[in-house]
C-alpha cells in the first residue's frame, strides 16, 4: 500500500511541474520575442510528452496489478523462492536456477499469459528491468487477447 500512495503522490507532484513548465511556456510565448517564443513553444510540449509517459507507465502498472489479482485468485501466483543475501537482496545464482525454470515453462506454453507473468518476476529478481517490463507486457497483451509481436 505504501508504494500506491508515494506513486501517487510523486505522480500529483510530477502533473502540478507540468502544469507549472506549462504555464511558463504560455508565459514566453506571449512575449513576442522570436527566441522566447521558441523556448515557449518547447516548454509547452515537454509536459505534454511527460504527461504521456506518466500515463503510459500508470497504465502498464494497473495492468501489471490487475493480472497478479487474476493469478493470486487462481492461486497461481509465484512465490518467493529466490533465495536471499543476509541484507535481504535476492541471490543472484538462486535467481538464475529460478530463471531457467519459468523460461522453460514458458517455452512449453508460449501463449499463456500466466507462464509470461511468471517469466517477468523471474526476469525481476534477476535485476534484468527491460526484459522484465517487456514479458510483463506480453502477458498484459495475451490475457487481454490483444495481438502479440513475435519473440
Amino acid at each position: 500500500m505504501g508504494g500506491k500512495i508515494t506513486y501517487f503522490f510523486l505522480a500529483t507532484v510530477l502533473v502540478i511541474v507540468f502544469g507549472v513548465v506549462a504555464l511558463e511556456g504560455v508565459l514566453l510565448l506571449m512575449t513576442g520575442e522570436p527566441a522566447a517564443m521558441g523556448m515557449g513553444a518547447v516548454a509547452f510540449l515537454l509536459p505534454g510528452i511527460g504527461a504521456w509517459f506518466l500515463w503510459h507507465n500508470t497504465r502498464f502498472a494497473r495492468d501489471a496489478h490487475r493480472l497478479a489479482s487474476a493469478l493470486e485468485a487462481e492461486g497461481g501466483l509465484p512465490a518467493d523462492e529466490p533465495a536471499r543475501t543476509p541484507g535481504g537482496r535476492i541471490d543472484r545464482d538462486a535467481a538464475d536456477a529460478v530463471f531457467a525454470r519459468r523460461q522453460a515453462e514458458t517455452e512449453e506454453a508460449p501463449g499463456d499469459w500466466r507462464t509470461w507473468f511468471r517469466l517477468a518476476v523471474a526476469y525481476h529478481d534477476a535485476r534484468d528491468t527491460p526484459r522484465a517490463r517487456k514479458a510483463m507486457q506480453r502477458a498484459i497483451a495475451l490475457h487481454d487477447n490483444k495481438p502479440v509481436a513475435a519473440a
